[in-house]
């Protein structure tokens, strides 16, 4: 049987055509991590892969088939009903049993984030359909989904897991404000299951080099790759009159915004910021002065974040903390905006980032203010000036859709090729 030039073509443009591809990701939305998920199955239906996205939660009671429970979460991630939808939970009964309790919850009263989370995604049951099913590649986001991961591998599939940054690092973050029992979870106890996890995977992907390096000296006899995310891209117009900053629910978002009302925002006179995410109620609470002076520039959570970028004309990175690659300064690149950012706002990206035309690195609240004043007197960019900016061809090539696929295209090849065969 002969094989068509146009054939040969299709299965060289989707390498992945009849291949089965797990896709473990938290079940959260409006943040960074659900736009880099969204960026993972494009790229594998592009690639011709049958993705199968597979939401997890980390709460007890979210199992599959409750629809009412995962209603919210449905309802904030429409792009997910592009096709079919999978759920992944411990039931309740799960969280009570003697051994949970004594393995898993008494460590996490005294602040052990990452035995809860391993706990939760051991205990996890998954749509019924996943029970019987094989794959040919699991791709997994996170170590804490690892237990789940290496259930779907079934022993065969090769698993590719995504770090996310190295999250020990944030576990010791979060717990500075916790009141856990003494003797605390420390972050080297921490980090050892992190890294115990992460040895089952055959793959680790690292979003930014900074990662990348960490985990290379943690984990030396692992197989390591840098790979950029692929982040949604933001429109480039039509344009409009809007300043943004965009920032959603998280503790580094939060001291940004607040740093950005308190010391900044008093020093641009007749400026007027949109401030779109669920941001807006812990602020509220966390800094209520602020809150009050500034209270018409919080637009809360919107249905169509790309909205926002389409009919703006300067957007703000004002990034204090954090750590890892920002997701949405890559979207803000994206978008061919004139940026005003902090260095931390670039943080995970090459030096490049800091020197580019249209982007203006602003660390301290003078500088950022003036900044912010002279770019609102000046003509915004049409769509055209926008597409071709030096922010959207960075974005372009390295975070875009075919960037990324590229990348992916080669490592899920070796590794679908290998079939795990190199697993440790």
């Amino acid at each position: 049987m002969s094989v068509s030039s146009s054939d040969c073509s299709a299965c060289a443009e989707r390498p992945l055509l009849g291949r089965r591809v797990a896709l473990i990701h938290p079940a959260w939305h409006s943040c960074g991590t659900y736009r880099v998920v969204l960026g993972q199955i494009a790229a594998y239906r592009a690639l011709g892969a049958e993705v199968f996205p597979i939401a997890v939660s980390s709460d007890p009671g979210f199992v599959p088939n409750r629809n009412w429970i995962w209603k919210a979460f449905n309802q904030a991630t429409p792009e997910l009903d592009d096709g079919p939808r999978y759920y992944g939970g411990a039931p309740i009964s799960a969280v009570f049993s003697p051994r949970f309790l004594r393995d898993v919850l008494w460590p996490y009263v005294h602040g052990d984030q990452a035995v809860v989370r391993l706990g939760m995604a051991e205990q996890t049951r998954l749509s019924p359909r996943l029970d019987e099913a094989t794959f040919d590649l699991v791709h997994c986001n996170h170590f804490f989904l690892m237990p789940i991961a290496r259930r779907l591998s079934r022993g065969t599939a090769p698993i590719l897991l995504d770090t996310h940054d190295l999250q020990a690092r944030q576990f010791a973050l979060i717990n500075e404000t916790k009141p856990w029992l003494s003797p605390r979870a420390t972050f080297e106890s921490m980090l050892a299951q992190e890294l115990e996890a992460m040895r089952g995977a055959d793959l680790l992907l690292h979003l930014n080099a900074q990662e990348a390096e960490d985990f290379h000296a943690l984990l030396p006899e692992k197989a390591h790759a840098l790979l950029y995310p692929a982040v949604p891209e933001a429109p480039t117009g039509p344009g409009g009159p809007d300043i943004i900053l965009v920032a959603s629910n998280n503790t580094a978002n939060v001291e940004s915004v607040i740093w950005f009302l308190r010391e900044v925002a008093p020093a641009t006179q007749g400026v007027v910021v949109k401030i779109v995410g669920n941001v807006d109620a812990v602020v509220r609470s966390k800094a209520p002065e602020q809150y009050a002076a500034y209270k018409d520039w919080f637009m809360g959570r919107v249905d169509d974040p790309s909205a926002v970028y389409a009919n703006a004309r300067i957007a703000l990175l004002p990034t204090i903390s954090g750590t890892g690659l920002s997701i949405k300064s890559v979207e803000a690149l994206s978008s061919g905006l004139p940026l005003i950012a902090t260095r931390q706002a670039m943080r995970g990206m090459d030096e490049e980032a800091l020197r580019l035309p249209g982007v203006v690195i602003a660390d301290s609240a003078l500088e950022f203010a003036q900044a912010l004043s002279r770019a609102a007197a000046n003509a915004p960019l049409d769509e055209s000036a926008r597409r071709a900016s030096s922010a959207r061809r960075y974005y372009e090539s390295r975070f875009s859709l075919a960037a990324y696929k590229a990348s992916l295209r080669v490592l899920t090849g070796a590794l679908i090729s290998a079939g795990g065969e190199n697993r440790r």
